[in-house]
């Protein structure tokens, strides 16, 4: 729109400029969301691992346990045996306490799920046609949340420690 005021003065109303081209936050977005696929692959993993883990000191532990129980009961010539099995159980529950796997699958579990949510707001992102700081910024928390879950303690299994 121009509005001649007098034949030597013109306004002409300012034109709404294009958005600011948004290649290095998109850049940047796409990197994050790169990241977040990796780790949360990265997490899944971690936590079966750990799961298996659990397992593999868990199982033999208690198997141990009752097999000393019934076998120290059983005869007074098997009290060594049964004490010798008494010992490798407490060691298989001694690493698994050490180990805390069962923290370290649900750590895991979290961050698998906090990297997801972050690779999804990512995702959404990337389809928007224009990206702004703010966006950035908010896959920028999603991430340092994403890295906080592995340490978080879950409230009901909190020891104090």
């Amino acid at each position: 729109m121009t509005t001649v005021l007098n034949r030597n003065v013109t306004l002409t109303a300012p034109q709404p400029q294009p958005a600011a081209p948004t290649p290095p936050l998109r850049a940047e977005i796409t990197a994050l969301r790169q990241e977040a696929a990796r780790m949360r692959a990265l997490a899944h993993r971690r936590a079966a691992f750990w799961t298996k883990a659990d397992i593999a000191f868990g199982f033999p532990a208690a198997l141990l346990a009752a097999v000393s129980a019934a076998t120290g009961l059983a005869t007074a010539d098997a009290r060594v045996p049964a004490a010798l099995l008494a010992l490798a159980s407490a060691g298989f529950a001694a690493g698994a306490g050490f180990l805390r796997c069962d923290r370290r699958v649900l750590g895991n579990k979290r961050a698998r799920t906090a990297w997801a949510a972050l690779e999804g707001r990512a995702a959404v992102a990337l389809a928007r046609p224009s990206l702004g700081p703010d966006d950035l910024a908010e896959l920028q928390e999603l991430r340092l949340a994403a890295l906080g879950a592995y340490d978080a303690q879950d409230l009901a299994t909190s020891t104090g420690d």
